[in-house]
């Protein structure tokens, strides 16, 4: 006699109703829009994205200083990066993504180290205008190598009015056209990080396209040059991808920004293909540069052999039958390496169910390492996505799967009890609770200090991570509290 498989869109609708019974009438209102299943045929996820966070839910999203500093401007290693306001916000300037770079710290590369005006209440006051230039001509004496300054505003900036625009505009010409670069970031902008991303792309556009005239960093092109938007270089990854790209025949002339340099910012304009890993925090100057200078950008994910093929394949139609013939080579090359990753994991995560919450990409762009190795995603969600990420995850994504926006500390906790997956990724202010909880987890922004995860060479480590996360011992030793 067979038995009846459950529906799971009948059963997550059941735990979204469940979760929502705690809530006020009219926060459980509001939270039901960010709730949903996706319906397989369906264009959207059907939930809402990008609206304000419900003061007192537990969000897991930071704000626009946090998207333009710590995302987009903060990995470009040869300019020195001014944390401008108080010394709160200015620790995040310590760099804590991982950003990998090539250079000697403090001589020509200062990713990691932390340069913030210190705010005092004088500053709120009078005002910083004199401090930050004061700040600019002390950069210049202790670092004489940097390539440029950006100016990070945080809240206070916007609030008392400091001019950074005129006195970025100052001290550029004081040293003789050096790159600097006022940004308008404060955290009060915005509903997340995502407005951040948005004003750090801007602020390229507007203080380093339109100000250089592409001469100040001369190199001879080719018609394979491409440029890596939107990989932070996490771990390693965007050497990972670019071992890739080069293998192919391409010529990589920018990184954005991980290991990246103010003069391949400068030379992007002079691409013939813009390579988009992460469309959320990227796309908006791959768009711009389009428009304005007519190069085409393409999305890829080089997250799991399946994927990787796919975006190979898809980059290198972009180019002549050469390219496209190293492509397959590349391939066919690297396959007989992933056929034996796959031989020796799968076996041990074959139907191991994951749920993810991550930022950027990760929701959807990992989905398919997961099921290289026999995994099956169950529920996956964005801090601080909008309504184009959720209809770019509907080709990921299987029917009935659980997904959730800007879910609150409270809501995850409650679907990981009612699914019981067998991992969780996601992100470090999560990790310990669900740990603690009895599941298996992995850091998901920043591979848990493992890594890379992109390309070949990163699908051997992510299997590896992965299982090591579910089958370790440790998970005898302890028991979840819905099992004791």
């Amino acid at each position: 006699m067979s038995v009846p498989v459950e529906d799971p869109k009948a059963r997550n609708k059941g735990f979204i109703e469940e979760v929502l019974k705690v809530y006020p009438e009219k926060t459980a209102k509001k939270r039901a829009k960010h709730l949903g299943t996706f319906e397989d045929g369906k264009a959207d996820c059907g939930v809402k994205s990008n609206i304000k966070s419900i003061p007192g839910v537990m969000t897991i999203r930071g704000c626009a200083y946090a998207g333009s500093k710590g995302v987009v401007w903060g990995p470009i290693k040869d300019m020195i990066h001014i944390s401008h306001g108080p010394v709160g916000c200015g620790q995040y300037s310590w760099a804590s993504r991982r950003n990998y770079y090539i250079g000697t710290t403090g001589v020509d590369t200062f990713g990691t180290m932390q340069f913030t005006s210190d705010f005092q209440e004088k500053d709120i006051v009078f005002g910083g205008d004199k401090k930050l230039e004061k700040i600019i001509d002390e950069i210049q004496e202790l670092f004489p190598l940097n390539k440029g300054i950006s100016v990070q505003s945080e809240c206070p900036i916007g609030l008392i009015g400091d001019d950074i625009e005129a006195v970025s505009k100052k001290k550029s010409k004081e040293y003789e056209g050096k790159t600097i670069v006022p940004v308008r970031c404060e955290g009060f902008r915005g509903v997340s990080q995502s407005l951040g991303h948005h004003i750090a792309n801007d602020a390229i556009r507007d203080w380093v396209f339109d100000k250089s005239d592409g001469t100040r960093h001369p190199f001879e092109p080719s018609p394979y040059d491409v440029a890596i938007i939107g990989d932070y270089n996490i771990g390693g990854d965007a050497w990972s991808s670019r071992i890739l790209l080069e293998e192919m025949g391409l010529r990589v002339i920018a990184q954005w920004s991980g290991d990246g340099t103010i003069a391949e910012l400068e030379n992007t304009p002079k691409a013939k293909l813009n390579v988009l890993h992460c469309y959320r925090s990227m796309n908006y100057i791959s768009r711009h540069m389009e428009e304005k200078y007519g190069i085409p950008w393409v999305e890829y994910n080089f997250f799991g052999p399946s994927k990787i093929e796919a975006s190979l394949r898809e980059i290198a139609s972009h180019f002549d039958d050469a390219i496209k013939e190293n492509a397959e080579k590349v391939i066919a090359k690297y396959r007989p390496m992933m056929d034996a990753v796959i031989a020796k994991y799968r076996p041990r995560l074959e139907g191991k169910k994951v749920m993810l919450f991550v930022g950027g990409l990760r929701p959807r762009h990992v989905i398919g390492a997961y099921e290289d190795l026999g995994m099956e995603i169950v529920g996956t969600g964005y801090e601080f996505g909008h309504n184009d990420d959720y209809q770019r995850t509907t080709h990921y994504v299987k029917d009935g799967t659980l997904i959730y926006d800007d879910v609150t500390g409270y809501e995850f906790e409650r679907f990981v009890d009612m699914v019981k997956p067998d991992l969780v990724g996601s992100g470090i202010k999560e990790k310990y609770v669900f740990q603690k909880m009895g599941v298996p987890f992995r850091q998901m922004h920043s591979w848990d200090y493992s890594g890379p995860y992109h390309g070949y060479d990163g699908f051997a480590i992510f299997a590896r991570d992965m299982d090591m996360a579910i089958n370790s011992p440790v998970w005898n030793l302890t028991k979840a509290p819905w099992a004791a």
